[in-house]
């Protein structure tokens, strides 16, 4: 069988990603990484709390 060679492009962005996989993150990016994920935790906890009261508000009418 004959293998499939990659492109310019393909070899190029393999290239890149295999660069960033062994890049140290850095403590700036742990905290941007932590600031996000948190932001989103809360950002969810919102929405459930919102419709959690949005429910009860339409039970009672």
């Amino acid at each position: 069988m004959r293998r499939h060679s990659q492109s310019h492009a393909e070899k190029e962005a393999n290239n890149l990603f295999r660069k960033t996989a062994t890049k140290p993150v850095t403590d700036y990016e742990k905290a941007e990484q932590a600031f996000h994920a948190n932001r989103e935790r809360l950002k969810a906890e919102r929405l459930a709390r919102e419709a959690e009261r949005r429910g009860q508000s339409e039970r009672k009418t």
